[in-house]
């Protein structure tokens, strides 16, 4: 692969990478140094001689990539010089311990979001726009057809779920990222209408993230000592691969609903068999994308994964700024967002 000249950044078959500095951000290939922006696994790879995260990324990058990975941690606005390039992290509101990553050098300002979102959720420290020269930015829901209505209207609409499933009987079955998501949707249910419990998967992370300070509602993980009769009514929180699993057995009478910014388009909800599709993405849609880039002034904006070809015209003919598409290995996760 040929490297593209970012002037503080170039992209490699490693990653991106910042020649002053000698580090790459979010390398998908072993390298000396990786700067992460956040823990989810396209961005934060195993093999890494050194990492440098977010406070708030360390116990779950332990949890995924090994107790014993080589890893220092920022505070937000912290800045860190390595070799004459001043490195410092500010929120990106994708995930807790998510962050934008900011470089300078020589009057030179960089920023790599990684992956972000503009709405509070009140779990993640919320998106910062950092004003720069040169920024990148995902596009992952970069079409005018993604338009997300409020966090608020989306949770009122699953607790209602919820409410109806257990008055007729039946538990409630949710498939959510496990990392991110899952939490998010834990902080905003409503827990008179009954129990509440998580894959194993998703508790594994909710332990990680409590031991590194963050506030969760800490509820029990599904095990085979629970009795069936306990789940009567309840909400169960579960990675979208487990859906049609023998784990599901134990729930039944359930019906399941999947929360996702895919589920914006039409049919994609019978395609993953569930029977209520929810409109929750902790990606920005198509005008908070164009809310971050535009707060950033930034000369040249670089795209990395998804619809990078529509909205990088969009941006160029409509927004008078310079887009240019970069072919990454970002948005290749295990579970859907």
């Amino acid at each position: 692969m040929t490297p593209v000249p970012l002037n503080l950044l170039e992209l490699t078959e490693f990653g991106l990478y910042c020649p002053p500095a000698q580090v790459f951000i979010d390398p998908w290939r072993p390298v000396g140094k990786a700067l992460i922006t956040h823990a989810h696994s396209d961005h934060s790879r195993w093999g890494m001689k050194a990492y440098l995260a977010h406070h708030h990324s360390a116990e779950v990058m332990k949890l995924r990539l090994g107790e014993d990975i080589n890893l220092q941690t920022l505070e937000y606005g912290d800045e860190l010089l390595i070799n004459g390039v001043k490195v410092s992290f500010h929120p990106a509101g994708h995930i807790p311990g998510s962050a934008q990553i900011r470089l300078e050098h020589k009057g030179r300002v960089a920023v790599v979001s990684g992956d972000y979102k503009v709405e509070d959720d009140g779990l993640s420290a919320a998106f910062e726009p950092v004003k720069c020269h040169e920024f990148v930015s995902e596009c992952t829901f970069g079409l005018p057809i993604y338009k997300w209505e409020s966090q608020k209207e989306i949770f009122n609409q699953i607790n209602s779920w919820w409410k109806e499933n257990a008055a007729e009987g039946r538990n409630s079955v949710l498939f959510a990222y496990s990392l991110g998501k899952a939490q998010r949707i834990l902080q905003n249910l409503n827990p008179d209408i009954g129990d509440v419990f998580v894959h194993g998967a998703v508790w594994n992370t909710n332990q990680a993230l409590l031991a590194n300070g963050i506030s969760l509602w800490d509820v029990p993980k599904v095990t085979q000592e629970i009795p069936k009769s306990k789940y009567k009514g309840a909400l169960i929180i579960a990675p979208p691969s487990a859906m049609g699993t023998p784990w599901m057995r134990k729930f039944s009478p359930y019906r399941t609903g999947i929360c996702s910014g895919w589920m914006a388009i039409r049919g994609t909800r019978r395609r993953r068999a569930a029977d209520r599709g929810f409109v929750l993405s902790d990606h920005a849609d198509w005008e908070g994308l164009i809310q971050a880039i535009t707060a950033t002034e930034a000369e040249k904006v670089y795209l990395t994964h998804g619809s990078t070809a529509v909205f990088g015209k969009y941006l160029q003919e409509e927004k008078g700024i310079d887009a240019v598409e970069l072919k990454t290995l970002f948005g290749e996760e295990e579970d859907t967002q």
